[in-house]
């Protein structure tokens, strides 16, 4: 039989039960706040914001030789992209000098496993390089390479690299300025050098940046391209 003290307690236990239901609805909209905060901060971290240069400190190359479109006659091609050298960069660039992401992307590709090429074998690839390279000898004559997909559906290469950043791996996202390795002069690099190309489509299959520019116009363009005054 109630009695007006079950009552009481009937009030006080949906009083609390409403209570608590308004408190997690609450919650879940606290919560869902919370992940689309998230998910705004997430898309803002990895918008697309221009190119750098791949290099802290460097400038634009000048010679001719270290820039796109130079010829490469011993493969019967061009370079296709910046070559970053002691004297022609505005800061040395020397074995283990950092190299940056140019932009925001993930990597997709990342040769920690390279193994260096032996005198013969670069004897080899000049020899079977002679009447042109495909995309597999430059491969070979790039060295350790990083390459890294932007968003912009780009393709910025790193090359000749000495080693990579600890702990960069395929897949892994980085933003503009992050360390991703260490300038060498693995593959058929002479001397200490970053060479850097950026690609519409895969590497050595599309289009790189300044194809058909020369003189002022390719650096104008280059200027623009890493949002540097003349």
């Amino acid at each position: 039989m109630w009695k007006p003290g079950h009552y009481l307690l009937l009030a006080l236990g949906l009083y609390a039960l409403v209570v608590t239901l308004g408190f997690s609805s609450r919650g879940r909209q606290l919560a869902a706040l919370r992940a689309e905060v998230g998910r705004v901060r997430e898309a803002l971290l990895w918008a697309p914001e221009g190119y750098r240069l791949p290099l802290p400190g460097a400038c634009l190359p000048r010679r001719p030789e270290n820039l796109p479109n130079a010829p490469r006659p011993y493969r019967k091609g061009v370079n296709a992209g910046f070559v970053f050298v002691t004297g022609d960069a505005c800061v040395p660039v020397l074995t283990g000098t950092g190299v940056v992401a140019a932009a925001t992307g993930e990597v997709v590709k990342a040769e920690a496993d390279y193994t260096p090429l032996s005198p013969e074998e670069e004897k080899a690839l000049l020899e079977r390089v002679k009447e042109g390279a495909g995309p597999e000898e430059m491969d070979r004559i790039r060295g350790r390479e990083v390459w890294i997909r932007h968003k912009d559906g780009r393709i910025s290469v790193y090359a000749h690299l000495d080693r990579l950043y600890p702990g960069l791996e395929v897949g892994a996202r980085v933003r503009r300025g992050d360390p991703i390795g260490y300038v060498g002069r693995t593959g058929l690099a002479p001397s200490s050098r970053l060479l850097f190309e950026l690609w519409e489509g895969r590497p050595d299959e599309g289009r790189f940046f300044g194809q058909g520019l020369e003189g002022e116009a390719l650096l104008e363009a280059a200027r623009a391209l890493f949002g540097l005054s003349k």
